[in-house]
């Protein structure tokens, strides 16, 4: 097996990733090489162009950075053969890691010594997601987030959540879970997840698997800011979905298809990513990605 990490190549993570890659690669007997990304969507655009020129070699391209980065590795692998995806976490939202407890997903030992599972991926038009789609006033808030870290501000997401709460409550999606119309008045929010963990470790969909070929999707209709804060709590916690009052306020729904819609465009996030149109159609596709994890932990290591 052929090891390639993909380093998150920003000034502000590069070295901070190199002191502890580095160490770990000398103790242990592998062939690798390392790649660092230069800006976003260049770790997919070399994932996909090494496996175009290798179609038969057995690679691990190693994703080291957040779930953004993983995500990036995971649209470049998808649809080829003898490629595996593993990941060190050393990003700011490491919520892939979540799906996965009692791993370290710091240790290159445990990963080279761990073992292969076989998950389901999310199609989005022609880009793919493994964690989770989100719409409405959360996706706003990641992409006010992103101007106001174009513009230097300080705290660019807490500001962008602000801006969001305010004037990204009340948007007229037209949402088709499988022919059936879930979108009644105006939403506030939806989720469309693979996975269970979004943003800043935010249980968003707890019943949510990898490998249950289907897509867990909430659409939360739009409400007070008060009736959002009493809310708040429960979704941080994953809790939202046994509680009455929240249950209130959303539709759930299992998947195979979601088509959504919108006169005006849409600002969606996929895996933290923000892309921007007025039609979706997404899709889950079984068993499309062979993820490489690390070995389980010891109940005595250190997590």
């Amino acid at each position: 097996m052929y090891y390639i990490f993909v380093i998150n190549g920003r000034e502000d993570r590069k070295d901070m990733i190199l002191s502890d890659l580095q160490p770990q690669l000398k103790k242990v007997k592998i062939d690798y090489e390392l790649y660092f990304t230069s800006g976003e969507g260049d770790g997919t655009r070399f994932v996909r162009l090494y496996c175009d020129f290798h179609p038969q070699d057995e690679v691990c391209f190693v994703a080291c950075g957040g779930t953004g980065t993983v995500s990036e590795v995971v649209n470049g692998v998808i649809g080829t053969t003898n490629k595996r995806v593993a990941a060190l976490a050393y990003g700011a939202g490491n919520n892939f890691f979540c799906h996965f407890p009692g791993r370290d997903f710091r240790s290159v030992e445990a990963m080279i010594a761990g073992e292969t599972k076989v998950v389901d991926a999310i199609k989005c038009n022609n880009d793919y997601a493994i964690n989770v789609i989100n719409l409405g006033f959360d996706s706003m808030a990641a992409y006010y987030g992103g101007q106001y870290i174009l513009k230097g501000k300080d705290k660019p997401y807490l500001k962008g959540t602000v801006r969001a709460m305010f004037f990204n409550r009340f948007n007229n999606f037209r949402i088709i879970v499988d022919g059936e119309r879930l979108s009644r008045g105006t939403t506030m929010f939806c989720t469309i997840a693979n996975a269970s963990h979004y943003g800043q470790n935010f249980k968003c969909a707890p019943n949510a698997r990898m490998d249950d070929g289907h897509l867990d999707v909430e659409v939360v209709r739009s409400t007070s800011l008060l009736t959002f804060a009493i809310m708040y709590k429960y979704f941080k916690d994953g809790l939202h979905v046994t509680n009455k009052f929240c249950r209130m306020h959303m539709v759930f729904r299992d998947a195979r298809h979601v088509e959504i819609s919108s006169r005006s465009l849409i600002y969606l996030c996929l895996d933290g990513e923000v892309v921007a149109s007025r039609h979706y159609d997404i899709d889950i596709l079984d068993k499309a990605v062979t993820l490489q994890l690390p070995a389980l932990m010891n109940k005595g290591d250190k997590k």
